[in-house]
């Protein structure tokens, strides 16, 4: 079943939304050339706790027995799809692409967004990877009306990618979000059109295209968590929470001005 917010829900997951924007808005800013991605988590981790949340990422698990994950916030670069972990030795340099995904839990509610930002100067192939990516996501976001199915989303985002020349990874896929940071429904990045679960009003859903410049195949790490694109070619990722709306989708992850 997918879990439909009342005015309490949506008031609880507006405050989480905004805290994670807000943290990922003051991590954005801190990735330039020279800091460590290790840095930067730990960094974020002060940000979070400052705003009275914690880490919805760290001690994470999909599985018993697998590894807890080690980190505050997912920090992927350039070949890295999702999932990466901080690190001492990985410092970000000019040219770089990176990936940061935040999850927090805010008052028994979470917040999860996404951004890939570049470190200047990049290649014009990969700035062009996150121009599309990013509005692969605004098209996703726009077919998550009341009404139209799950389905709808994803073969927007797909048709989109696939249009202009990208590939869009089939083994990682949105997801509702709410209490926990992963519920139903299941929002692929590929689909058809007038498939899948139905659009209310009060669903809560984490819409986030991971797109690769070459295969959309992709491989896991030794650490157990990170993932790569198979082919080494670089991916990005972005990242909404979104409230449906009987006058339209609303995307909860805008930061104060």
């Amino acid at each position: 079943m997918i879990p439909i917010k009342n005015k309490e829900g949506i008031a609880g997951m507006r405050e989480a939304c905004r805290v994670a924007a807000t943290v990922l808005a003051k991590m954005r800013a801190l990735a330039a050339p020279g800091i460590s991605t290790y840095d930067l988590d730990q960094e974020a981790k002060k940000i979070i706790e400052g705003y009275g949340a914690r880490s919805a990422c760290y001690n994470y698990r999909t599985s018993r027995g697998q590894r807890p994950y080690p980190a505050y916030t997912c920090i992927s670069v350039n070949e890295e799809v999702v999932h990466g972990i901080g690190s001492i030795k990985r410092i970000l340099r000019p040219g770089d692409i990176v990936s940061l995904d935040v999850v927090v839990e805010f008052n028994g509610w979470i917040g999860d967004n996404a951004t890939t930002v570049r470190i200047a100067p990049v290649d014009s192939s990969v700035d062009r990877l996150l121009q599309v990516t990013e509005a692969a996501l605004y098209h996703g976001i726009e077919h998550a009306k009341v009404g139209n199915r799950i389905g709808d989303i994803s073969h927007a985002i797909q048709t989109y990618v696939e249009g202009h020349g990208f590939s869009v990874v089939r083994d990682m896929v949105g997801h509702g979000v709410g209490r926990s940071m992963h519920e139903e429904p299941q929002i692929p990045n590929f689909g058809r059109k007038g498939t899948g679960e139905k659009i209310r009003p009060g669903m809560t859903l984490a819409i986030e295209p991971m797109v690769n410049m070459g295969t959309h195949r992709i491989e896991t790490l030794a650490d157990g968590w990170t993932i790569v694109t198979a082919d080494g070619k670089p991916s990005a990722h972005f990242e909404h929470t979104v409230l449906t709306t009987e006058t339209g989708p609303e995307i909860l992850t805008i930061p104060p001005a």
